[in-house]
């Protein structure tokens, strides 16, 4: 497997991340409504910074952040941010989450985060990798909260959840004044379970919008609407 993942107007490196790039990144990276010409755009845990890539590739936000906590990580992104054509619009910090909430006075009018899913102790013997994809190191709560404080009044969040944690984290997020605009559940063929839940919230009280999204007819055979939703980056789609 190559170290280095090319996408149409950008490459990533990714040998030194733990989390490698997957499906849910690039998901939420193409999900993510820019339709609000977001002019600052903040990336929770932005591992290869693969979110953050797309999110300049699609918008004109003048400012986007990242913070990134694991060494390694941290470098690598600054590395990809540095070698891509919106260099002078990406800006990683080597950060927790609770150093920029106590930190940072301005707000963000986009926040996205891929946060680490398993509430459950998983060991696989890789630590990088364990705390990347345990959200002990990253809890919903603590997450709703920070983005409750750092979203501007018409701000919007996406995030991208297993499915099973759906309903913990909208009533999670209702408590701080976060409603669901839209959801899109994922699910990787016809007959397969949801999988995974693609939300977007904000401080506005509206209908819910919710769709569902398949990723495959068969293995390697793609839906239109995967197809369609990441286009402006696969080389092969």
């Amino acid at each position: 497997m190559s170290n280095s993942f090319k996408f149409k107007e950008f490459s990533v490196n990714q040998d030194k991340c733990a989390m490698k790039i997957g499906t849910d990144g690039v998901l939420l990276g193409a999900w993510a409504s820019v339709e609000n010409e977001p002019n600052s755009i903040l990336d929770i845990g932005a591992g290869t910074g693969v979110i953050a890539l797309m999110l300049a590739q699609r918008s004109n936000a003048e400012s986007i952040e990242a913070i990134e906590i694991d060494d390694a990580a941290y470098e690598q992104c600054v590395e990809n941010f540095e070698g891509s054509p919106w260099g002078d619009r990406l800006y990683c910090f080597h950060a927790g989450l609770d150093e920029l909430v106590d930190e940072i006075d301005e707000t963000y009018d986009l926040i996205v985060s891929n946060p680490p899913f398993y509430a459950e102790d998983v060991s696989s013997g890789n630590t990088p990798r364990d705390v990347a994809r345990q959200n002990s190191s990253l809890p919903f709560d603590e997450l709703l909260q920070a983005v409750s404080q750092l979203l501007a009044p018409k701000g919007l969040f996406a995030v991208i959840i297993p499915n099973k944690e759906e309903t913990t984290i909208l009533t999670l997020a209702e408590t701080l004044g976060l409603y669901p605009n839209r959801i899109t559940h994922v699910k990787g063929n016809a007959s397969a379970p949801i999988k995974r839940s693609l939300l977007e919230l904000s401080f506005k009280k509206e209908t819910t919008v919710t769709d569902t999204l398949t990723i495959e007819t068969e293995r390697h055979h793609y839906t239109t609407a995967y197809k369609t939703l990441v286009k402006a980056f696969y080389l092969k789609m």
